[in-house]
């Protein structure tokens, strides 16, 4: 079950990367691409869980599923924004999940 959950999140993140590269085209199908990227990198995100006791493994967990959770909305935006705003919202959930993915190896690096 663990193999099909990484697939689906290589696969949202691909889809992600796609939806966000060809909205720039003004493809029309683009945003549904990122939409669908977004729900299937952020639904893994949310399955993945840390029940430790470590209080800073808990909070950068959180702060992944809030940039999970931004990367969803950018989605939302994109049909809804008449300019780039959406840019914004990506950018911050970018932010976030870069922040978490190099910090979460580090503290379960120090758990151990």
């Amino acid at each position: 079950m663990k193999k099909l959950y990484s697939y689906i999140y290589i696969i949202g993140g691909v889809l992600l990367v796609a939806g966000a590269a060809l909205y720039i085209t003004k493809w029309a199908w683009a945003p549904y691409i990122y939409l669908l990227g977004s729900f299937l990198f952020g639904a893994m995100q949310m399955l993945d869980r840390y029940n430790g006791k470590n209080f800073l493994l808990r909070r950068l967990r959180r702060q992944q599923v809030l940039g999970a959770i931004m990367l969803m909305l950018t989605g939302v935006a994109m049909f809804v924004c008449k300019h780039n705003e959406w840019i914004l919202c990506m950018l911050v959930g970018c932010l976030l999940e870069l922040y978490t993915a190099f910090r979460i190896p580090q503290e379960y690096k120090k758990e151990q």
